[in-house]
């Protein structure tokens, strides 16, 4: 009978799931498409009740049919709205409204199709190719050749680095398309791409990748402010903020976040700009760091690191991270203080290194 009853167990299981690298993948994707690995949560998201999201449904479908006037006369209030989080089933075209894409689409209707027909430079086609299966393999639009998601993925970074070939290609950018993808049309996501590349992080993909290192350097000041402890046990153990935080600016947390909480990240993020990137970097910082426990457990550079990768999953959690983002005691002249400070200290530095190599 034992045996039996394993071996049913067994079959059963094997009907939902099957075992592929040492990692479960479902036959039924969850609620976000994915079959399996670190995104996949098969329990259901604890979110409103269904007559809030009805409500905010309908006042996202007025403020869209009104948007410039809400863009120029009242952005308090899509601000509000966003940081609340904005419907899944407004969230596409939100987003498109929000980054400007809809602006840049209606602008040059052809230019999308243009981009792809043109033969494009080989070696960046070639990295794009060599990316395409790395990016949410366990999604169910990304998990073989066969399917469209990588198909689609292939077409918005090349036409991405045709429309901008002095940029080209940064694998960087291959997830915030792959996630943009599952969000809507191949010709929208390429529009939210150019956006979030060319205006949100301009010049994050540069080869110099100063801009990248002057905002670390900007996050390691704000963390001072905010949590001092923190900051010296990064100082202490050496962990120069490029360490840690270069994937979750580049990739816009796409790799590092739960599904829900990224969502929840985004929304304020293409309403409000990079200021979100900073504030969630602080809030797993000072999660992972900002006890003396937790300091003591990550004595050396090597578990600091670690742990700063790897968050315990308490700190992600969506209401978590939200209600800790908004609870920073930081100010518009915080950040703008930093930003002038490190980019003088960066323009002072690039003009020392210069005049001794003269």
């Amino acid at each position: 009978m034992a045996s039996s009853f394993n071996a049913d167990a067994v079959s059963t299981c094997s009907e939902a799931s099957t075992l592929v690298d040492g990692s479960v993948i479902s036959n039924v994707p969850d609620r976000h498409g994915f079959l399996g690995g670190t995104q996949y949560s098969s329990e259901p998201r604890q979110g409103p009740p269904p007559e809030t999201v009805l409500r905010r449904e309908k006042k996202w479908l007025k403020m869209l049919s009104l948007w410039n006037f809400y863009m120029d006369k009242n952005y308090a209030k899509v601000r509000e709205r966003c940081r609340k989080g904005i419907p899944m089933s407004i969230r596409p075209r939100a987003w498109l409204y929000l980054c400007g894409g809809r602006i840049l689409m209606e602008k040059f209707p052809n230019k999308y199709e243009d981009c792809l027909r043109d033969k494009g430079d080989q070696k960046c086609l070639d990295e794009i190719r060599r990316d395409l299966h790395r990016q949410f393999p366990t999604h169910e639009m990304f998990s073989s050749e066969e399917k469209p998601g990588q198909q689609e993925l292939f077409h918005v970074l090349k036409a991405y680095t045709v429309q901008n070939p002095k940029m080209g290609y940064c694998q960087a950018q291959a997830p915030i398309a792959a996630f943009l993808l599952m969000h809507m049309p191949a010709e929208q996501a390429f529009w939210c791409l150019v956006s979030i590349s060319d205006k949100y992080l301009e010049n994050y993909y540069s080869p110099a990748m100063e801009v990248i290192q002057r905002d670390a350097l900007i996050l390691q000041g704000l963390l001072k402010r905010v949590c001092r402890p923190a900051y010296k046990h990064l100082k202490k153990v050496g962990a120069e903020p490029m360490l840690y935080c270069t994937e979750w600016f580049l990739c816009v947390f796409t790799r590092t976040l739960p599904w829900d909480t990224l969502l929840r990240v985004w929304d304020v993020f293409l309403c409000e700009g990079v200021k979100i990137l900073f504030k969630t970097a602080l809030v797993i910082i000072i999660g992972c760091l900002g006890t003396t426990k937790s300091r003591k457990n990550a004595a050396g550079l090597c578990e600091t690191l670690d742990l700063l990768r790897n968050p315990p999953e308490e700190i992600l959690l969506e209401e978590n991270l939200i209600y800790n983002i908004n609870q920073l005691p930081l100010t518009e002249k915080d950040f703008a203080s930093e930003h002038q400070a490190q980019t003088l200290k960066m323009k002072a530095d690039k003009n020392g290194n210069g005049a001794g190599k003269r």
